[in-house]
């Protein structure tokens, strides 16, 4: 072969790689930038970590950072004393800031909450617009399994259901991404934008078992692939802009959910 013909295979091989490596490195940049928007949230009573979850930085102001995750997270029933919060940063360095809740929707119709830190300006997810998801749409998920280190599975949107009247208002919408518990207010971010395009909700599993039926059996959940529930864009965007955080999130046109003209949401620190 005549150095001329080795030059040109070796284009070919590098052209011909060319698109997988850069799928790979599209894919590679949006979870570096995830993992920055996402921290761990945790509630504590008498100084005690009685619960972990998920949430999602989605505006700053000043040295105040405001952070998404669900209702069910910060609610306090169930605690058995008053309870307090705080959000775990990994990165670039891992600490601790206290939090406070600012915002809450009311489940099951808006399972949303906020929260805000004081004293560091997190980098916030942009937030997608209705029209900018849809059904195949490939997404990373960023979430603390059982209160562990920030960790990343991908798939796609599985379903995503609209209102009949107004194709424009999502009801719905479910990935195949696995996630586990923890994952509650993890992020779920479009490949290749980055952009905010749903929220962990929820999971529906199954049980395994070995040996049988007895109560000395081994059994586990499995999470289900394509019932990770999260809510949609409608949702979030139309969430912040009650909340007063619109401006800050850089959101536009934004409307109410259905079911909800005005909706409904309790603020101020530690709101019932």
């Amino acid at each position: 072969m005549t150095r001329t013909n080795l030059i040109f295979a070796a284009l070919g091989v590098i052209f011909l790689a060319g698109p997988a490596s850069w799928a790979k490195s599209e894919k590679s940049k949006v979870v570096q930038k995830a993992l920055r928007h996402s921290v761990r949230v945790e509630v504590l009573v008498r100084g005690v970590v009685q619960r972990s979850a998920s949430g999602v930085v989605i505006a700053t102001e000043g040295k105040t950072s405001y952070i998404l995750t669900n209702e069910h997270v910060v609610q306090r029933e169930g605690l058995s004393g008053a309870a307090s919060f705080q959000v775990v940063i990994e990165r670039p360095k891992l600490h601790r800031l206290k939090a406070r809740v600012v915002a809450e929707g009311k489940v099951p119709d808006e399972d949303l909450a906020l929260l805000a830190v004081e004293g560091e300006a997190l980098q916030p997810a942009p937030v997608a617009a209705e029209d900018q998801i849809d059904v195949g749409d490939d997404v990373v998920v960023v979430g603390a399994p059982y209160g562990r280190a920030l960790s990343v599975s991908s798939g796609i949107v599985s379903q995503l259901e609209t209102d009949e009247q107004d194709g424009r208002q999502q009801k719905s919408m479910k990935t195949d991404a696995p996630i586990g518990y923890g994952a509650s207010g993890g992020g779920v971010f479009d490949v290749p934008s980055g952009r905010l395009v749903g929220l962990v909700e929820g999971y529906r599993t199954a049980k395994v078992a070995f040996g049988g039926l007895s109560k000395d059996d081994f059994s586990f959940d499995v999470p289900m692939p394509g019932e990770t529930f999260l809510a949609p864009p409608t949702k979030i965007r139309s969430f912040i802009a009650r909340s007063g955080l619109g401006k800050l999130a850089g959101l536009r046109g934004t409307p109410a959910p259905v079911g909800q003209p005005g909706g409904t949401m309790a603020q101020g620190p530690g709101a019932p």
